[in-house]
């Protein structure tokens, strides 16, 4: 019987991740690569069961030139029969830990390689101690971001999830833009943009929405509170979808009625800062380089102190990926990226502006994502 088509891309699209991570593993000089983090797991396998605690997770990957192996337990065996095809299944009856010695024996594997970002100092002096009680002489690798490096750069097929993750999330938006009146709490409105997001065809959030009025506002990470909307205040709103596992992140901030002439500065000098920012986009270039672009437009118009957080930051499975536009690291562009740029000014005691797009990064340009119109601000 044939396969549907759609599994075979895939099938195909996880062995040719699979031979990329098989290289970074002879360049890490260990002989095989066990896989925790959910993300990455899901990314080299399909297998998309939650994550959690080491000990008490879906499972680990373990992959290594001759073998691919999916450890897990009686609850998720039928998923990863489904799911991850390419992998043998381990079950396991005592824990995850428990288990690890007799496979890696069977691996013969004496150089693994773990993802210190998931592990847990707790969790890894238990494999030791685990692998120690066995007889084993397996040693333990630290590995950073070798599944990561791979995320960063995305397929068709990934940039086509995203495109869908950030029209659910515009059209949720502009749902919400013909209710949104003075009166209406930031907790309502979050939860309006969430209800919007779920019926326009979303699986679930990037993250929790963002609706920030008057001061808190000046929060770029504030939680919607009781506090009503009040006319001609900032209000930012910060939201995302997720499909097909992919996360879009957006940023918008809008007056209802009339605004100042400070916000209307402000919101001027920040999509100013943003536009220049696009426009350098491009295979290649330094984060850093991006970063300092829209910084030097804030800069200049005398608001640099209140520009405190990064530029920007790529996303896919999760909302914040390789790479960051900021100020503190510098990496390099590369065509495929998806990246948010999201220049802000935040004025404690009145309000902040904030304006997100994302920006799939190509070989002479960027392509803005985002159809949803950047205005004055003004609503109604």
């Amino acid at each position: 019987m044939l396969q549907p088509v759609k599994e075979v891309l895939l099938q195909n699209t996880h062995r040719q991740r699979i031979e990329k991570i098989l290289a970074a593993i002879a360049a890490q000089s260990i002989d095989a690569l066990m896989v925790s983090i959910a993300e990455n797991r899901y990314y080299l396998s399909g297998f998309a069961a939650e994550g959690g605690p080491f000990d008490d997770s879906a499972g680990v990957l373990l992959i290594s030139p001759e073998r691919r192996i999916l450890v897990t337990d009686v609850r998720f065996t039928t998923q990863a029969e489904q799911q991850a095809p390419l992998f043998e299944m381990f079950r396991h009856k005592k824990g995850l830990i428990a288990a690890l010695p007799d496979v890696l024996a069977d691996m013969r594997a004496d150089r693994l390689g773990f993802e210190s970002r998931h592990l847990s100092v707790k969790a890894h002096q238990e494999i030791i101690a685990k692998l120690a009680e066995s007889g084993s002489s397996v040693e333990l690798v630290s590995c950073e971001d070798i599944v990561e490096r791979l995320r960063a750069v995305k397929d068709d097929a990934e940039i086509e999830a995203t495109r869908r993750a950030v029209a659910i999330a515009e059209a949720a938006f502009a749902e919400l833009m013909t209710v949104i009146q003075t009166g209406m709490t930031e907790k309502k409105a979050a939860w309006l943009l969430e209800k919007a997001m779920r019926e326009n065809g979303a699986e679930g959030l990037a993250f929790p929405p963002i609706a920030a009025a008057g001061p808190n506002s000046a929060l770029p990470h504030a939680v919607p509170s009781d506090r009503p909307f009040a006319a001609g205040e900032p209000i930012l709103f910060d939201w995302g979808a997720r499909f097909e596992g992919y996360c879009s992140d957006i940023s918008r901030t809008v007056v209802l009625g009339a605004p100042d002439p400070r916000f209307i500065e402000i919101h001027s000098i920040v999509l100013q800062a943003q536009t220049r920012a696009v426009t350098a986009i491009r295979d290649g270039r330094s984060t850093v380089e991006i970063d300092r672009i829209a910084r030097d437009v804030i800069g200049e118009a005398g608001f640099g102190e209140n520009f405190g957080h990064a530029l920007g930051h790529g996303t896919g499975l999760v909302v914040h990926e390789r790479p960051r536009l900021s100020p503190l690291k510098d990496s390099r562009l590369a065509a495929g990226m998806l990246v948010t740029v999201e220049p802000g000014i935040y004025l404690p005691d009145w309000g902040g502006v904030r304006l997100e797009n994302q920006v799939l990064v190509r070989k002479d340009d960027a392509e803005v994502l985002n159809h949803l119109a950047i205005t004055d601000g003004r609503v109604g």
